[in-house]
């Protein structure tokens, strides 16, 4: 039966040429743009200024407590997120709903508040602040506070990223596996982790892109210490407010690259195993 009317999904090539070219302008505009800008700064007045810039004491001790801290939290979060996405996918219980909530959490709450709550709890005048005291133990103002202000922002992405996949998988591998005589250990390692595990990848590159970016709630419990409790967004901030531009664009321009880094090593996985994720979507 011929149909004078186009189909409904659809649409004239002038409307996909403008959604394309919309899409690729906004890309431009508030995406490539800024990036570019960045770059441009940091190397206004030369490579060697730039370089410099990057030798710096507080620069590298800056990079180095950003990669110890995502270095603690992100395998932290990683341990957590399995288990809890392993607990709510394959098991029944009382307070599943709740425990959804609680780890989508970090997403509702400011990065600010969570700071500000580990301070009341953790801090000189907190909760515990004097038995820490008493005991020599720093946790405010030291790397534990940066450490535990970053699982908190983090701990959703790698259960989130798994939740979905496990409950889409089912239960029926794992119950074949453990009828034809398998242990639990045995059922997680050889059954459950070869099927999640490019989701794992996943939430784990989404989970240390945001541990090394993190500014809001590292920045309450850091105390802004040059040299020893700066991560790189703390270390931006301090330069540009002490308006070294060419520094704290050339410190910017190692966040951009390591953003960089986790959006090609998720698109290489996505191009050498996509075949494989959907034929997984379609069983």
């Amino acid at each position: 039966m011929n149909r004078s009317t186009s189909s409904p999904t659809t649409e004239p090539r002038w409307l996909r040429r403008l959604l394309i070219g919309a899409a690729l302008a906004f890309i431009a505009f508030f995406l490539l743009l800024p990036l570019a800008a960045v770059f441009v700064e940091a190397l206004r007045h030369g490579l060697d200024a730039y370089l410099n810039a990057l030798r710096e004491p507080d620069a590298l001790a800056a990079l180095k407590l950003t990669l110890l801290v995502a270095g603690i939290a992100v395998p932290l979060n990683l341990v957590f997120g399995v288990s809890a996405a392993w607990l709510i996918s394959k098991h029944d219980f009382r307070g599943k709903a709740l425990l959804v909530t609680l780890i989508d959490l970090p997403f509702s709450v400011s990065p600010v508040v969570s700071g500000l709550v580990y301070v009341l709890v953790f801090g000189a005048q907190g909760w515990f602040g004097p038995w820490l005291i008493e005991h020599d133990i720093r946790i405010i103002f030291a790397v534990p506070g940066l450490v535990l202000a970053t699982v908190f922002v983090t701990f959703p992405f790698v259960a989130r990223e798994l939740i979905p996949l496990m409950q889409e998988q089912g239960r029926d591998d794992e119950l074949a596996a453990l009828t034809l005589g398998a242990s639990g250990f045995q059922t997680f390692l050889r059954v459950t982790l070869p099927n999640i595990r490019f989701g794992l990848l996943y939430g784990v590159l989404l989970c240390n892109a945001r541990a090394i970016g993190e500014f809001g709630a590292v920045s309450v419990v850091s105390g802004h210490i040059r040299g020893l409790t700066n991560t790189l967004p703390l270390h931006v901030e301090i330069l540009y407010n002490e308006y070294d531009f060419v520094s704290a664009f050339a410190v910017a321009t190692l966040l951009a690259m390591l953003a960089l880094l986790t959006l090609g090593l998720k698109a290489l996985l996505e191009w050498r195993h996509g075949h494989q994720l959907a034929a997984r979507a379609r069983h």
